[in-house]
């Protein structure tokens, strides 16, 4: 995945703040924040390191579950057309709405 990197199996988003000149790295699927700069690749593992170790700690510390729950459900809002050119395109593959969303999101995620 792009701009992605793993850190001890939590995933956390990369992106480059011109403002600072540094990149930023932010933990996602966490129930709280957990960001983490630097302006190397080397010292971005570090720092995320650090980071994740105080969000992991801090979470110990107050009960809570560090990674978000997901319940597999989410509402999708499209323009009308996109709407019915999906219906088409899953008909089109034998599928249901959901059965070709879900396959797409998946191939997407994976790459």
């Amino acid at each position: 995945m792009k701009n992605v990197i793993d850190i001890d199996g939590y995933k956390a988003v990369l992106a480059f703040d011109p403002e600072i000149g540094t990149f930023r790295g932010e933990f996602v699927g966490l129930n709280g924040g957990a960001d983490f700069y630097a302006a190397s690749v080397e010292e971005l593992r570090a720092e995320g390191r650090k980071s994740l170790r105080v969000f992991l700690d801090m979470c110990r510390e107050k009960g809570i579950e560090p990674r978000r729950a997901f319940s597999g459900r989410f509402n999708l809002r499209l323009d009308p057309k996109t709407h019915e050119a999906a219906v088409v395109a899953a008909a089109a593959e034998n599928k249901s709405l959901n059965e070709w969303v879900a396959d797409v999101i998946e191939n997407a995620a994976a790459a």
